[in-house]
């Protein structure tokens, strides 16, 4: 059983959804995130970046920091930039990126189905990071942006979305990005359609947003230990649902600094060992599961995994990401983790190939490894398994927007 729980979101004014909907401040560079802070009075980029025209400077993820997000927060509020639907309700969203679109739901998400693992993770989280999360949520009192969660294929849902999307959505706009933005209001009777539908769901998976996910699990159980759980928000989080085979799952692909002292001829020849290696022109997509492509100071190469490096049997050990791990990162380059090692960097499948062949050209790094994407089924045998992803494994789209539907966590 799956649990959707409508809520009263806070959201923009329709005259300017455009301008307060944004990507993850994260996602954007420095030079383009100031530009939009400037220009844009809007954004809610200027909610989580307060400070950004101010000479005192409060340090980052300090409870400072945070009290002046959540007066910017009101300041949006009391602005009339951002109000509150009279009545919780869901939400219909769909993003069309290159004619692709994505439609889900947006509602909140259960804690206890989380806890429970009725939501299934395949990423491990950081503690420090779930700290600094959970201390901000506590603050500022919302979710802003939700966490990515895929279901199987209900055609019982799919009519319904289908049915609700005929009607005009009460936003439609475009991004820079040439990203198209739809959302609809569902009415009472499609509501309660949706709701028991997913009933019928025994298990969802986090395609995106496993920190924010357990940031919203640790601070209910920190205000039920400190005897303060008073909103009936806090047993949910914001979070978008989406048929699984709706979802693009891309390649996220691994760029070297330096070869750990191998030159070009004992590198290849180390590889050797794991790999069978034919040089290329240029650049090949790899075409299929253990197919790697690679540039080594500007040459390249086709990697093919020899069946004794490939466990198929084991969720984990047969993604190409941890064989990459295993056979070439830890023992020729020495990179022993991912998550800290200075010497590698990553970009996803979407990131143009000429953008990373000239960083190699110009001598910034040395090597650049490009893999083959794992698919959802993978994805659900990693969490069925109760395991761990590689760090860095899959770009997962859609990329959600921030500020669109705000779930209120006191209410």
């Amino acid at each position: 059983m799956t649990k959707i729980t409508p809520f009263r979101a806070l959201r923009p004014v329709r005259d300017k959804v455009h301008l307060v909907a944004t990507r993850p401040y994260y996602t954007y560079k420095k030079n383009v995130l100031k530009a939009k802070l400037e220009d844009n009075p809007f954004t809610f980029l200027r909610i989580i970046n307060p400070e950004f025209d101010s000479l005192k400077k409060t340090a980052p993820n300090s409870t400072e920091r945070f009290d002046l997000v959540k007066e910017k927060y009101q300041e949006f509020i009391d602005d009339g930039i951002l109000f509150f639907d009279n009545q919780p309700g869901i939400y219909i969203y769909r993003q069309t990126k290159n004619g692709h679109p994505f439609t889900g739901i947006i509602a909140g998400a259960s804690i206890d189905e989380y806890n429970n693992d009725k939501i299934k993770k395949h990423e491990a989280t950081l503690t420090s990071r779930e700290n600094m999360f959970t201390d901000y949520l506590d603050i500022v009192g919302y979710n802003a942006e939700p966490v990515l969660l895929s279901y199987p294929i209900n055609n019982e849902i799919d009519e319904i979305l289908k049915s609700c999307t005929l009607d005009r959505p009460e936003y439609e706009f475009t991004t820079t990005d040439r990203v198209k933005h739809e959302l609809w209001l569902v009415n009472k009777d499609n509501e309660e359609k949706l709701i028991q539908a997913f009933e019928n769901i025994d298990a969802t998976y986090i395609a995106d947003g496993h920190h924010r996910s357990a940031s919203s699990s640790r601070l209910m159980e920190r205000r039920k230990i400190n005897g303060s759980t008073t909103f009936a928000n806090e047993s949910n989080f914001l979070a978008y649902f989406i048929d699984e085979s709706k979802l693009k799952i891309l390649a996220y692909n691994r760029i070297v600094k330096s070869l750990n002292g191998n030159t070009e001829e004992s590198f290849l020849k180390n590889l050797s060992n794991s790999f069978s290696i034919s040089p290329l022109n240029h650049f090949e997509k790899p075409k299929a599961e253990h197919e790697i492509t690679i540039c080594i100071k500007g040459q390249w190469f086709k990697l093919i995994c020899k069946d004794v490096i490939i466990d198929n049997d084991h969720p984990v050990k047969s993604l190409d990401a941890e064989i990459v791990t295993q056979y070439i990162l830890d023992p020729i380059l020495g990179i022993k983790d991912l998550k800290t090692d200075t010497n590698i960097e990553f970009f996803s499948e979407v990131e143009p190939v000429e953008a990373i062949e000239k960083q190699i050209n110009e001598g910034k790094f040395e090597l650049a490894i490009f893999l083959y994407p794992c698919n959802i089924g993978q994805v659900k045998k990693v969490a069925d398994n109760h395991l761990i992803m590689p760090p860095k494994s899959t770009w997962v789209e859609p990329k959600m927007r921030s500020g669109l539907t705000i779930y209120p966590i006191n209410e």
